[in-house]
Parts: structure tokens; C-alpha cells; sequence
């Protein structure tokens, strides 16, 4: 189904990750990135460019972009524009960074927004594009009127074939669940995931991420459940850093090389 998304299992760098050295020096990060044995990215967090001067800027890289982030409403009011945009950079998986602002607040609005969701994944699989929801933590509340987190009365609400599962590991253990759980829980519907570590501590009550394998995160347990659930792309996220992104970058992507 996914010609250029699935090119095959492997790992990639969610660009968001080093977005403030690549404000500084774009084409320097994206080559530091290859350098590093990234050959596949998550284009999100980068400068607003052409489609085509991002391809450029990938290719001179040698980098794929294997996924994206994009809001619905930029699908809602442009779809042919938007499918356009990303077939050109070479990105078939989509997903926006979160639930609509207007869609929060009750119940009510939550299942019109995942109405909203599940036909623009309707849409986006008949062009040969798939769409995902990236989770925070807020998503593991309840609504008053039902004992569901809000993430499962989401993909319960959902056809499986129209809205996949880009599921954080560190903001589903934030929010109080077992992302390995949550890998299995919704086993075939993760073809993107977003491997990301916690420290113990917090700072201010706010999580502290650190490099993989440097937090706290079961990653045996949660590799082994991504392995089960079939996922296809492995995408490492910080984001936030204690030193250097890039180096930070390195030392999570060692640990996915050795640990996948």
C-alpha cells in the first residue's frame, strides 16, 4: 500500500528533536544527521519551505522522509494541495501533533473530532497516504460522563483502516499507562511510533527526557511489544535536551541499533 513510506522496517529521527541547531543550519544538521546513520526522518519542528526546496534540502542530505506532522485543518482546507505538498517531500504518513484546539473540551467535541479525523484518514487512504495521531499525556483524562481515557474512546471511535496510532512512549508513561500496553493494545495499528526516554526526576513537574536508554523507560519490554504490534518505523524524539541535540541524537540512535 505505502510505496515509499514502507521502504522497510528501520529507525528514524523525528527532526523536531534538533529543530534549534537546524534554525541555525539546516542543510549542516540534515548532513550531521546522515552522518550519524540516520537515512530516514520525520520532517516536523523545521523551517516553513517549498515542498520542493525541502526534497532538495533531503536529497542533498542523502536523507528519505519517511512521515510528518501536519494539522487537519491545513487537510481541511486545501486537501489536494496538502496530499501534494507531501507526496513531493515523500512522506505518505501524516499526523497531527495533537487533538483539534476546538474539539477538547467535552465529550461531545471530542467524538466530532474524531469524526473529523477518521474521514480525512478516509480521504487520505484513497490517495495511498495514511494518517496517525500523535498522543500527549492529556490524553489518558476522562471525561465526567465516561471511565474511558480519552485516547481509547478516540480509537474506538475510529476505523482502524483510517486513523493509525503514532504512539508516544514517554507520554503515555506520563500520562500513567504502560506503553508497552499500549503497543499491544492496539497491536497492527502502529506502523509510526515515537521511541522516547524519561529521566526520574521532573523539573518543575514537567518530564525531563533524556537520550534512549538513559531514562527510565522499560525499553525490553516496550521493543519486544512494538515488535508484537508490527510496528514498521522506530522514530526518536527528544524533546527537550540536557547538551547537545545532535549528540543526544547519536547516542539514542546507537541504542536503536543495537537494541532493534
Amino acid at each position: 500500500m505505502m510505496s515509499e513510506s514502507t521502504v522497510k522496517k528501520g529507525i528514524a529521527l523525528q527532526l523536531y528533536t534538533v529543530r534549534d541547531p537546524a534554525k541555525k543550519d539546516l542543510a549542516g544538521t540534515l548532513k550531521r544527521a546522515k552522518e550519524i546513520g540516520f537515512d530516514y526522518v520525520q520532517w516536523s519542528g523545521m523551517p516553513d519551505l517549498p515542498a520542493a526546496e525541502i526534497r532538495a534540502h533531503l536529497d542533498a542530505a542523502g536523507l528519505k522522509a519517511i512521515a510528518g506532522h501536519y494539522g487537519v485543518e491545513a487537510f481541511e482546507k486545501d486537501f489536494e494541495g496538502s496530499v501534494q505538498y507531501w507526496k513531493t517531500i515523500g512522506a505518505l504518513d501524516v499526523a497531527p501533533g495533537g487533538m483539534m484546539s476546538d474539539c477538547r473540551d467535552s465529550l461531545e467535541a471530542w467524538l466530532r473530532g474524531a469524526a473529523r479525523l477518521d474521514a480525512l484518514g478516509a480521504r487520505l487512504r484513497g490517495v495511498g497516504m495514511r494518517l496517525s495521531y500523535h498522543n500527549h499525556a492529556f490524553e489518558f483524562e476522562t471525561f465526567p460522563e465516561d471511565p474511558r481515557a480519552k485516547l481509547d474512546i478516540l480509537y474506538e471511535s475510529t476505523s482502524p483502516e483510517n486513523l493509525f496510532a503514532e504512539i508516544d512512549t514517554a507520554w503515555v508513561q506520563v500520562g500513567g499507562a504502560d506503553p508497552a500496553e499500549y503497543l499491544r493494545k492496539y497491536s497492527g495499528r502502529c506502523p509510526v511510533i515515537h521511541v522516547k526516554d524519561l529521566a526520574k526526576e521532573t523539573l518543575g513537574g514537567r518530564p525531563i527526557f533524556t537520550p534512549l536508554g538513559k531514562g527510565v523507560l522499560a525499553w525490553d519490554e516496550i521493543l519486544a511489544a512494538a515488535e508484537e504490534a508490527n510496528v514498521e518505523w522506530y522514530v526518536y524524539e527528544q524533546d527537550t535536551h540536557a547538551g547537545d541535540p545532535l549528540e543526544n541524537a547519536r547516542i539514542s540512535y546507537e541504542f536503536l541499533k543495537q537494541s532493534l
